[in-house]
């Protein structure tokens, strides 16, 4: 361990996340102690976080360059024997992804990286899952070019264009003849739709969860919408989002009755005022064609949430699959970067929480979070951090989420380090930088004075 300062390292990381000259910095090392014990939403710890004063750094001041610092004994954490990325086994589904080659290609959208965690060992091999990329109106150039990048990475990828002339729902439903007529699907078991927005952190535990139901049988999976708006609007089916998944024999008789589903009459069914809609152009052909309905799947995730996430990814949950993560009206967030650390302790320390003695709440490759007033608050409730779009009636998410204790912004009671990067280090340690801005609007006191007048990094190390 050494918690020496770098200030070359320093100034790197001030100038990426726009610090001020003058920032608080802390490095804490955390030692992981793998047992057979079950996860848990929160887990206390009998140490504190912060046994030390902040130490402050300033990038302008030249000499030394390096400066020497005495570590604390690192907070030793247990968690679960859980399977590692490394071991997932997708073989038995078939992915479907319709999207842009500009979407593709935007460092801000592109998907590589999220599919090189939930599709390959992340040692540049696939894990047997199967992707089918339609990239829309893309040149041979484009699908080349994709091809590359995407096997480059490990990825087993099929990269086809799809027609803007077909209207979007329609190219929506086409993925699951796409799927289902695809040479590499003969003997999977889960013919699967999502966004370029769909992530699933813990892979092994979806496929573990899947060997639970009867693929044999038509079956039709997924996950509501949060927002009962969202589920008024548009019906109680499964919103992609999340991740739809079909069994070999339903998507059959979807492939078969496709040209009936996809009429003109059947395309101005599906529009629920936001124009047609996939989602429910998929369910239609399913319950007009057949008497299969939707099994729910609760821990898969459509995210529905506008403004700061923070309560649902410091809630302890271990999600099947996340979404609407990029923005663009809906939440940031960044995925690849949170499940880093399950390479070193395994997929349930994804956004494991961990409470200190001196009230520091870590959730697990998202925050950690400082509560100066103690912590008084049942944890079991999600705090109410974000918001439903485009009406907030005050209940819209209680049906998923229970209902949320009120978010604790503004209020001085609560501030947070983010995760903004994370890094598996050539000995399978993770660093994970977390960074705090002074002008936060969220770490202010109630009389709008700010909770702290420096900017801040918090550098966590997790060995073995």
């Amino acid at each position: 361990m050494t918690c020496d300062q770098d200030m070359e390292k320093l100034l790197i990381l001030q100038d990426k996340f726009g610090l001020d000259p003058q920032f608080e910095y802390t490095k804490r090392y955390v030692k992981i102690s793998r047992q057979d014990i079950k996860r848990k939403s929160v887990t206390k710890l009998n140490q504190d976080f912060m046994p030390q004063k902040v130490q402050v750094v300033d990038v302008t001041d030249q000499t030394p360059r390096y400066r020497e610092q005495t570590c604390d004994e690192p907070l030793v954490v247990p968690v679960t024997k859980s399977p590692y990325p490394s071991s997932a086994n997708a073989s038995d589904f078939i992915f479907g992804v319709s999207t842009t080659y500009k979407r593709f290609k935007d460092p801000k959208t592109s998907s590589i990286n999220e599919w090189t965690y939930w599709l390959t060992d992340g040692k540049g091999k696939s894990n047997g899952g199967k992707l089918i990329l339609l990239l829309l109106d893309a040149s041979k150039e484009d699908i080349l070019d994709a091809w590359t990048l995407l096997n480059a990475a490990g990825i087993d990828v099929d990269v086809y264009q799809s027609d803007s002339k077909m209207e979007m729902a329609v190219r929506y439903l086409t993925l699951v003849p796409t799927l289902y007529n695809h040479p590499d699907r003969a003997g999977r078991k889960w013919i699967v739709t999502c966004d370029d927005d769909t992530f699933f952190p813990s892979f092994n535990a979806l496929a573990e969860k899947f060997e639970e139901y009867d693929h044999t049988m038509p079956m039709y999976i997924g996950t509501l919408s949060e927002d009962v708006n969202n589920i008024a609007r548009h019906g109680a089916q499964a919103f992609g989002g999340g991740g739809v998944f079909l069994s070999a024999p339903l998507a059959k008789m979807i492939t078969e009755k496709y040209d009936s589903c996809k009429t003109e009459e059947k395309i101005r069914e599906s529009n629920s005022g936001w124009g047609p809609q996939g989602d429910i152009l998929l369910r239609k052909c399913i319950y007009e064609n057949s008497d299969i309905k939707l099994t729910t799947l609760w821990d898969l995730w459509q995210l529905d949430l506008h403004g700061d996430p923070s309560g649902f990814y410091e809630s302890g949950y271990k999600p099947y699959s996340l979404h609407h993560y990029r923005g663009g009206g809906w939440h940031d967030a960044l995925p690849w970067h949170y499940t880093k650390i399950a390479h070193l302790c395994g997929e349930d320390c994804t956004l494991q929480r961990f409470q200190t003695r001196d009230d520091f709440i870590i959730s697990n490759g998202f925050s950690v979070a400082f509560y100066p007033k103690g912590i008084d608050f049942n944890l079991q409730q999600l705090e109410r951090t974000f918001r439903p779009l485009p009406e907030d009636k005050g209940w819209n998410l209680d049906f998923m989420f229970g209902p949320q204790r009120p978010s604790l912004a503004k209020t001085g009671r609560k501030i947070s380090w983010d995760l903004q990067e994370a890094t598996v280090n050539p000995d399978g340690s993770v660093t994970q930088i977390y960074v705090r801005k002074h002008t936060d609007e969220r770490w202010t006191l109630p009389n709008k004075q700010p909770m702290t007048k420096m900017d801040g990094i918090m550098e966590l190390v997790w060995i073995a």
